[in-house]
C-alpha cells in the first residue's frame, strides 16, 4: 500500500511539474532567445537523421588537415593527402610559411559549411552537397575524434542517443563483367517486370555472396565500427550510440545493388549497425531514372534479411526541382514498395498522388516522418507554412525531429526545436515531449533492454528539468 503510495504522490508532481513547464512554454513561445534556453535544458532524447560526416563542424576538421600537412587546392578549397595531376595545389606548411594560411582559412570555411554564406553569391543546394568531397580526406583515418566530438556535443545539449550514418563499404566487388545487367535492369524496370527484376537480382546476389559481400560486411562490423566504438567507449550512462549503413543513389545498378547487399548483411549481423539508409542528392539524374529500380532493391533485400530495419531518403524534394509528376510518387514507393520503416524529409508529400490516404497510411502504420526544419530551409527553400510539417501532425504521423547535418549547416537540436515552437503555434508542450520520446521509442535499437533503458533515463531527465518551472 505503501508504495502505491508514493507512486501515486510521484505520478502527480510530476504531473504538476508537466504543468508548469507547459505554462512556461506558452509564455515564452514567440521569444526565441528565451527558447533557446528553453530547449537548451530540455532532453531532446534522439537524433535518426544524422550523418556522421556532415555532423562535424569544419573547424576541426581543418586543423586535422593543417596538422597532418595536406595539400589544398587554392582554387576549390579540396583537400587530398596526396597531390592531384590537375589543379593549383599547395601544402599548408608551405601556406602558412608564405603568411597566405589564415587568408585560406576564412575562404575553406565558406566552402566545407554554410559560414557566412549570404544567399547571393552560390547556389545553397549545391553548396551544401558539393562540401562533403572537399573535405572528406580529412575525415578518412580520423573517425575517432569525430565520433568523441559528436558524443561531446550531444552530452552538452542533452541528446541521449544518435543513430548515426556511417560507411566505408567498398566501391568495387569485381564487377566489371557484371556491368551488363546495369541495361537489363533498366529496361526491366521500364516495362515494370517485378518478376523479372526479382530474378535478375536474385541472380546478382548469389554472385555476390560467392565474392565475399559476406567477409566485407563482417570486416566492417568488427574492425571499423565495432572496434572505434568500444576502444573509445562510446556508450556510456549518458550517451548511447549506434550506426546506419548507407548506399549512395548515384551509383549504376550493379554497384549500388552490391553496396545494399553489404549494408544489409552488415546490419544483419551486428547489434551496433541498427539499419540501412539511402543517401544523395534526390533529384539527380541517376537518382530520377532508377528511383523505382532502388525500391525493388530494397524489397529484395528486406525479403533476404526480413530483420533488417531501413529508412530512406524519399521526397526531399519540391516543385521546381524536378518535373512535377516526380513529386507524386516517391514517398509512397519507399514505403509500399521498398517497405521503409521510417522516412527522411518526406517534404513534398502534399504533391503525393492519394496523399491522404498515404498520410493515414503512414499514420495507420505507426511509419515515423524525421523532420529536418534547418536542412529544408536551407537546401529546398521549404519552410514555415510551405513545410509539411502541420500536414504531418494533422495526419497524426508519428513525428521525429532531427538535425540531417548539423557541421555543414551549422545548426543543432535545440535550433530545430527552437525554430518548431516558433513557428507553428499548434504545437505544444506536450507535442513537443512526444517527439522527444518517439526519437526513441522509433528508433532501431535491436536491444530491448538499451531501448528501456534509454527511456528510464528519459523520464528522470524530464522530472529534473520540469521540476525547476515549479520556482520560476
Amino acid at each position: 500500500m505503501k508504495l502505491v503510495y508514493t507512486l501515486l504522490v510521484a505520478f502527480l508532481l510530476n504531473t504538476v511539474y508537466a504543468q508548469n513547464a507547459d505554462t512556461y512554454f506558452e509564455k515564452i513561445r514567440n521569444n526565441e532567445i528565451e527558447l533557446t534556453a528553453f530547449f537548451s535544458q530540455m532532453p531532446k532524447g534522439g537524433d535518426l537523421h544524422h550523418h556522421f560526416s556532415g555532423s562535424i563542424y569544419a573547424e576541426p576538421l581543418l586543423q586535422h588537415a593543417i596538422k597532418e600537412d595536406f595539400y589544398l587546392n587554392t582554387e576549390t578549397m579540396d583537400v587530398r593527402k596526396v597531390k592531384e595531376n590537375s589543379g593549383n595545389w599547395s601544402l599548408f606548411s608551405a601556406l602558412k610559411a608564405n603568411g597566405t594560411l589564415d587568408a585560406y582559412k576564412q575562404k575553406i570555411m565558406q566552402k566545407w559549411s554554410i559560414k557566412d554564406y549570404n544567399y547571393v553569391d552560390y547556389p545553397s543546394d549545391k553548396l551544401f552537397f558539393e562540401s562533403f568531397m572537399k573535405f572528406e580526406p580529412a575525415i578518412q583515418g580520423n573517425f575517432a575524434a569525430g565520433l568523441l566530438e559528436l558524443k561531446k556535443r550531444a552530452i552538452a545539449e542533452n541528446v541521449s542517443y544518435i543513430e548515426t550514418q556511417l560507411s566505408t563499404i567498398p566501391n568495387t566487388l569485381q564487377t566489371d563483367d557484371l556491368v551488363k545487367f546495369d541495361s537489363r535492369l533498366r529496361q526491366l524496370a521500364a516495362a515494370k517486370d517485378e518478376k523479372a527484376i526479382l530474378k535478375t537480382l536474385d541472380s546478382l546476389f548469389i554472385i555476390y555472396q560467392k565474392r565475399d559481400a559476406e567477409l566485407y560486411a563482417k570486416n566492417f562490423n568488427t574492425n571499423f565500427v565495432a572496434k572505434l566504438h568500444n576502444e573509445l567507449k562510446i556508450d556510456d550512462a549518458q550517451f548511447t550510440m549506434r550506426y546506419q549503413n548507407f548506399v549512395l543513389r548515384f551509383m549504376e545498378p550493379v554497384d549500388l545493388f552490391k553496396n545494399i547487399v553489404i549494408a544489409f548483411i552488415s546490419a544483419n549481423e551486428s547489434k551496433l549497425m541498427a539499419g540501412v539508409n539511402i543517401v544523395s542528392p534526390e533529384d539527380g539524374e541517376t537518382s530520377m531514372k532508377d528511383y523505382g529500380l532502388h525500391m525493388m532493391m530494397f524489397k529484395y533485400c528486406s525479403s533476404r534479411f526480413p530483420n533488417v530495419k531501413y529508412t530512406m531518403h524519399a521526397g526531399e524534394l519540391t516543385l521546381g526541382l524536378v518535373q512535377p509528376e516526380e513529386l507524386t510518387w516517391h514517398i509512397e514507393a519507399a514505403i509500399k514498395t521498398a517497405g521503409a520503416q521510417r522516412i527522411g524529409h518526406g517534404v513534398d508529400i502534399a504533391y503525393e498522388k492519394d496523399s491522404y490516404k498515404l498520410l493515414q497510411y503512414m499514420a495507420s502504420k505507426n511509419i515515423p516522418i524525421e523532420i529536418n526544419l534547418v536542412s529544408n530551409e536551407f537546401i529546398l527553400k521549404v519552410k514555415e507554412e510551405r513545410h509539411p510539417f502541420i500536414l504531418y501532425k494533422k495526419f497524426g504521423v508519428p513525428i521525429v525531429i532531427s538535425t540531417d547535418d548539423a557541421g555543414i549547416l551549422r545548426t543543432n537540436m535545440t535550433e530545430q526545436y527552437v525554430l518548431l515552437a516558433k513557428r507553428y503555434n499548434q504545437v505544444t508542450y506536450k507535442d513537443i515531449k512526444q517527439y522527444v520520446y518517439n526519437s526513441i521509442n522509433f528508433s532501431f535499437i535491436k536491444e530491448e533492454a538499451v531501448k528501456k533503458q534509454l527511456l528510464m533515463d528519459l523520464d528522470k531527465r524530464f522530472a529534473h528539468f520540469e521540476n525547476q518551472f515549479s520556482k520560476l
